[in-house]
């Protein structure tokens, strides 16, 4: 039932159906761990030695065949803080490593919920000044964590930098609280220019979503980014002619 949450916090297979049956099931020996957990005799052993070097199993030693048991779930949070801190320990030489070779010219694609997390991402990491076309108020998606967006909103901040955003016309009556949420100064386009697609400027990028639902990001949604100097200054002038024809939010 939990195995590939387990898998995704870091357990392999093996040891995620073991450390579940042993949840489940309280002390048992490796001969009915094979048996309940499905996993063949011969790895159980192998599975079980790493659980215990995680600290999320511990023997019981007695007569005749050695029992296992799980420890208490919680120490899965000091199984992830321990990859947390291992991980901030080489962030910036990753980090280092990455500004070596510096993109100037570049499209690719991202897709879904995850592919919006990186969009996002680069957002914060670029930190220029960005001009939203057709905005759809995404962050409201159910999947993404609401401090996740109060933590995007403080980053930005911190570094200064303004949003422009031309709110597709359905934000205002589907989700009017999101307008002044998104941060930034904004207007609302006429509602005979809504549209299924959005277009945001930010520094050398010019991102394009298509499929793009209002208030959610959908599972068919594909992000085009593209990182062109000369390209996204001209996207950033037809955004600023469109701007200052649209009327204030307030009419």
């Amino acid at each position: 039932m939990y195995t590939e949450i387990l898998e995704d916090i870091g357990l392999s297979p093996n040891e995620a159906k073991i450390y579940e049956t042993l949840l489940s099931v309280g002390e048992i020996g490796v001969a009915e761990i094979s048996l309940k957990a499905k996993v063949h005799r011969r790895n159980v052993y192998d599975a079980l030695n790493r659980l215990i070097e995680k600290g999320l199993v511990f023997r019981i030693f007695q007569k005749g065949e050695h029992q296992f048991r799980a420890v208490t779930p919680d120490k899965l949070q000091e199984v992830l803080q321990a990859k947390q801190k291992s991980l901030s320990g080489i962030l910036p030489d990753l980090k280092k490593l990455y500004a070596t070779q510096p993109l100037s010219e570049a499209a690719y694609i991202y897709k879904g919920l995850e592919g919006y997390k990186n969009y996002r991402q680069d957002l914060v990491r670029v930190a220029e000044d960005t001009y939203f076309f057709g905005a759809k108020a995404m962050w409201l998606t159910p999947g993404i964590d609401r401090q996740y967006v109060t933590d995007f909103n403080e980053a930005i901040k911190r570094k200064g930098k303004k949003f422009l955003t031309l709110y597709d016309p359905r934000v205002k009556e589907q989700f009017p609280n999101a307008l002044k949420e998104g941060g930034g100064k904004y207007k609302i386009l006429p509602k005979k220019y809504a549209t299924p697609g959005m277009i945001d400027i930010f520094g050398d990028y010019i991102v394009s979503f298509t499929s793009a639902e209002v208030g959610r990001v959908g599972d068919d949604v594909n992000i085009f980014v593209m990182q062109h100097a000369q390209l996204a200054e001209t996207y950033r002038t037809w955004f600023k002619m469109i701007w200052d024809f649209c009327p204030p939010a307030n009419k």
